[in-house]
């Protein structure tokens, strides 16, 4: 794909989606998109290949036993919906049609964290702890759209399942440059250097995550961002490393419940290695039903918003060991 978008330009992921399968779909003749009536932004795939195409209406369950059958037969299959109804609604035939026999089913969907102002029922906020608990599922959480299709692209290769969470992906800020990073499933991307904290965070607070540093280097504070675009497996050498060279000093910052996601996976790292910290925040979704409210509004509310980033930074970068 043509990639002539630069960073803090407007694009949708969910047309990243499209083109990409589309231009996978030439070199992939066994790859085939599945959908649960989520499809609008699938049509050039579609348009092209409409003998691999399947809308099997609102029916996740369906959709994703089906996409278990056509690996079975040496298919690519990638089903395309709204992650709150796959990751829940049928999350028992992802674990034993899709993760047991380790097919390569990629799922990719939008509406992850409080976004959209759909209500808690439309919200996916216990997602990623789902996945991650799923044995032999990769989870990733991308906020930049240009490395939705670097993420897929790399996934034709991967022989077992691979979750990708989007926002709503109608509008996503562009992150980095093209080529400014290595962007690889399994390793974070050091979005902005820094040695006096580290914020880790993922998907769409990435660009709230960087917003924060950049003023607080107004401060005079120097804060390291990790965009941690893959939960599982988590890049726990890049989690050591910012340990040692920042002071042991983290923050983690996500559009998910607080507990069982990043911040969760980070603490596993820093138990299971024995690494020294100065000071541990994490900021995301308490234990409520969120409610409606956009979601910049929401994550104010519930204390992961932008102000409460560089409050929490603070905090860490003023503790002593």
């Amino acid at each position: 794909m043509a990639e002539t978008f630069t960073f803090g330009e407007m694009l949708s992921a969910r047309s990243v989606i499209g083109t990409t399968l589309a231009e996978l779909g030439e070199t992939h003749d066994n790859l085939w998109v599945l959908t649960p009536d989520i499809g609008a932004t699938l049509v050039e795939f579609r348009d092209k290949y409409p003998e691999r195409f399947v809308d099997v209406g609102l029916a996740e369950q369906v959709c994703v036993g089906i996409a278990s059958g056509l690996a079975y037969d040496g298919n690519i299959p990638v089903v395309s919906g709204m992650l709150p109804f796959l990751s829940m609604r049928a999350l028992e035939q992802i674990r034993s049609d899709i993760c047991y026999p380790n097919l390569p089913v990629k799922i990719i969907g939008t509406h992850g964290g409080l976004v959209g102002n759909g209500g808690s029922t439309h919200y996916a906020v216990e997602d990623l702890a789902l996945m991650c608990a799923l044995t032999n599922m990769t989870v990733t959480s991308i906020g930049d759209p240009l490395m939705v299709g670097e993420v897929l692209r790399q996934s034709m290769a991967m022989p077992g399942p691979l979750y990708i969470r989007l926002a709503v992906g109608k509008s996503d800020k562009v992150l980095y440059e093209p080529g400014q990073h290595d962007i690889r499933i399994g390793k974070g991307i050091v979005a902005r250097q820094g040695t006096d904290a580290t914020i880790f965070t993922h998907g769409t607070v990435v660009a709230q995550a960087l917003e924060a540093a950049e003023e607080l280097a107004v401060e005079g504070f120097n804060v390291r961002v990790i965009d941690m675009f893959t939960l599982k497996p988590i890049d726990a050498d890049l989690v050591a490393q910012c340990a040692e060279e920042t002071g042991g000093r983290f923050v983690i910052v996500e559009d998910h419940l607080a507990y069982g996601g990043l911040a969760s996976r980070v603490a596993d790292v820093v138990a299971d290695r024995g690494l020294h910290l100065t000071a541990f925040e994490r900021l995301g979704i308490p234990q409520v039903f969120a409610g409606f409210g956009e979601d910049e509004q929401l994550r104010d509310k519930y204390g992961y918003g932008l102000e409460a980033t560089k409050a929490a930074t603070r905090r860490v970068i003023a503790a002593t060991a």
